[in-house]
C-alpha cells in the first residue's frame, strides 16, 4: 500500500514537471480577432466579432500534434456595428449573456494535413450546449516579437449550425441563416 502511495505520487510529480517544463502561449489580444459572419435573409451576409477574449497553448509547434489549446469568449463583448441588433444578440432570443456569459474550446486532438495544415479538434460549448467540431487551421509561422519572445500565428476557420447550440432565434432561417461561418485570426505570445 506505501509503495502503491509513493509511486502514485512519484507519476504525479513526474507529470506535473513535464507540464511545466512544455512550452507556454498565451493569445495577443491587439493582433487577434474573433469573427463570423451569417446570411441575412437569402441574399447577403451580416458580419460580426467578439471583442474579449483569451486563450493559450500549452506545448511546442515542433510537436504541435500533443499541444493542448483553449480559449474563452466573452459573449457580451459581441459586436456588429448595429448596437439595436448586438443588443438582441446578447439577449434571450439568441446568446443569452446574462445567463451564459462566456462560450468556450478545448481542443481534443490535432492532426497534422501537411507542412502548415491541420485539424484541430475539440469541444465548443455555447450557452448550455457543448458540441465535437473540427477547425480548419493554417499555421502563419513563428517570429521574434518586440521583447524577444516567440510570436507564433495561425487561422481557424469552421462552419456550424446556430440551431445546434440553442441560439434559435428565427429557427426557420427565413431572415437569419442557420450556418455561421467563424474565422479567427490568432497571434500567441511565448511566455
Amino acid at each position: 500500500m506505501y509503495m502503491k502511495k509513493v509511486l502514485l505520487l512519484f507519476v504525479a510529480v513526474i507529470t506535473g514537471f513535464s507540464l511545466l517544463a512544455q512550452s507556454q502561449y498565451k493569445v495577443d489580444p491587439a493582433h487577434t480577432s474573433v469573427n463570423f459572419k451569417v446570411k441575412h435573409s437569402g441574399i447577403t451576409f451580416v458580419s460580426g466579432k467578439f471583442e474579449k477574449f483569451d486563450g493559450g497553448i500549452i506545448g511546442s509547434m515542433d510537436n504541435a500534434e500533443q499541444a493542448r489549446i483553449f480559449f474563452n469568449v466573452d459573449v457580451a463583448s459581441v459586436n456588429t456595428g448595429v448596437k439595436m441588433r448586438d443588443d438582441h444578440l446578447r439577449s434571450a432570443d439568441f446568446f443569452e449573456v446574462e445567463k451564459f456569459p462566456s462560450m468556450s474550446f478545448e481542443s481534443t486532438s490535432i492532426e497534422k494535413v501537411s507542412d502548415n495544415k491541420y485539424k484541430l479538434n475539440g469541444k465548443l460549448q455555447i450557452k448550455d450546449v457543448t458540441k465535437d467540431v473540427t477547425f480548419d487551421v493554417d499555421y502563419g509561422g513563428s517570429v521574434k516579437g518586440q521583447n524577444g519572445s516567440e510570436v507564433i500565428g495561425f487561422t481557424a476557420k469552421n462552419t456550424i449550425n446556430r440551431l445546434d447550440y440553442n441560439v434559435a432565434y428565427d429557427p426557420d432561417a427565413a431572415g437569419i441563416g442557420k450556418d455561421v461561418h467563424i474565422v479567427i485570426y490568432l497571434e500567441f505570445k511565448k511566455e
